[in-house]
């Protein structure tokens, strides 16, 4: 008779999430004792924001994390702070839950804004993670996978800096396992929360309406559609009673709309790199070979960057999407890829030209891209998918080196 083996068990204190997220309370810790004990590093204020000292008078932008807090301290005051940020208050605003959890969770103590910030980030954090872990074992698979998805700019580098991705991420995750065990009720009301986290989430809303209806849940579809998005217009209706505009599609400072030609928003920049070269060769005391050479090599750190953690991860998913749809072996794993993927090839320029900005934009894909490879067995796109931990190198070089994120 052969003996049984049982998988051994793992105590959440042994798991991969734990050590992550005690490793991103750390790190916030350090962030905070460089910069002279300042909690509010976390949320990098930006003297435009918060002394109203314009761009040509030196004053300093800040980062998105400022936008998150003032919502948090003050909803009240917080347009007037958005605004002189050069920012638009609707489109910060229906990135609700994050502050309104921080703002409630410091019962009106400003100066724990910024640790119960943290508190809630780290617990999306950890909760993201272990449920992801649970996928991939489910899946059959190593569950340190998780890595790929955890240790990156999107997850680990959004709890440092203070912004909702990692929150609206382990939402979608919880909607994701709801969703695998069929509670599709609770998968729906955990897909409602990461819209108000993050819009963006509602890609996931769409993948899973769309598997419905090709499976003819008619019934559930309309529900399902139902109890996630219908939060999320109200919010976008009281935003409009409030500031006479909606927040989707408003954009923040200097935001551009999504673009129709694919990856236009790639080839804008090195349109915008070779006019910048231009330009500065016209001028006539021009260093032409210094022009050039600064300029060759900001476009190569670009196209490497986005190349390696986007540019190839979006068409492979393509590629994968569309040989599963055309050798009839699509699923739900099939759908969540390929429209996350897709929604990457729009992306638009002011996303794209900013390496922090597109980063924590491909969270969406990293799930997409983990779960179905982990679906499908493929090792070798799963140990390709660790890669995007490297992506935690830019934020940390930028905080060692005492500069702002952005």
């Amino acid at each position: 008779m052969s003996e049984i083996r049982t998988a051994p068990k793992y105590t959440w204190l042994r798991r991969p999430s734990f050590f992550i997220t005690i490793g991103a309370l750390a790190y916030c810790l350090l962030v905070i004792f460089i910069q002279n004990g300042d909690p509010l590093a976390l949320v990098t204020l930006g003297t435009r924001a918060t002394e109203g000292i314009p761009a040509e008078m030196g004053g300093t932008e800040g980062y998105d994390g400022q936008f998150v807090y003032f919502i948090a301290r003050d909803p009240f005051s917080a347009p007037f702070y958005i605004t002189q940020a050069d920012d638009i208050p609707a489109y910060r605003f229906q990135r609700i839950l994050l502050p309104a959890l921080g703002g409630v969770m410091a019962f009106g103590n400003e100066s724990l804004i910024p640790f119960t910030l943290l508190m809630v980030n780290l617990v999306a954090l950890w909760a993201g993670g272990m449920l992801m872990e649970s996928l991939l074992v489910g899946f059959g698979v190593s569950r340190w996978y998780v890595l790929g998805y955890a240790l990156t700019i999107a997850i680990f580098g959004t709890v440092r800096l203070s912004l909702p991705e990692v929150l609206a991420y382990g939402l979608v995750l919880g909607g994701i396992f709801a969703m695998t065990y069929d509670k599709w009720f609770l998968g729906a009301g955990l897909f409602a929360l990461a819209i108000l986290s993050k819009e963006t989430s509602a890609v996931f809303v769409a993948g899973y309406a769309l598997w419905m209806l090709t499976q003819r849940q008619f019934g559930r579809v309309f529900w399902f559609s139902l109890i996630s998005i219908t939060p999320f217009l109200f919010l976008q209706m009281a935003l409009y009673q409030m500031f006479g505009m909606f927040g989707v599609g408003s954009g923040g400072a200097m935001a551009t709309s999504f673009e129709i030609i694919p990856f236009g928003g790639v080839i804008q920049i090195g349109t915008s790199v070779i006019q910048a070269v231009t330009d500065a060769l016209a001028q006539p005391d021009a260093n032409v070979m210094s022009i050039l050479i600064r300029g060759g090599a900001g476009l190569l750190i670009f196209v490497i960057i986005l190349g390696i953690f986007v540019i190839i991860p979006t068409v492979w998913g393509l590629k994968r999407a569309w040989l599963d749809f055309r050798q009839k072996t699509w699923d739900i794993w099939t759908i969540l890829l390929g429209i996350n993927a897709l929604v990457m090839v729009f992306v638009p320029f002011s996303t794209y030209r900013e390496f922090l900005g597109i980063l924590r934009f491909i969270g969406g894909l990293q799930i997409a891209v983990i779960l179905y490879s982990a679906q499908r067995k493929n090792k070798r796109a799963l140990r390709n998918s660790t890669i995007w931990i490297f992506t935690l190198l830019l934020l940390v070089g930028s905080d060692l080196a005492g500069g702002t994120p952005s």
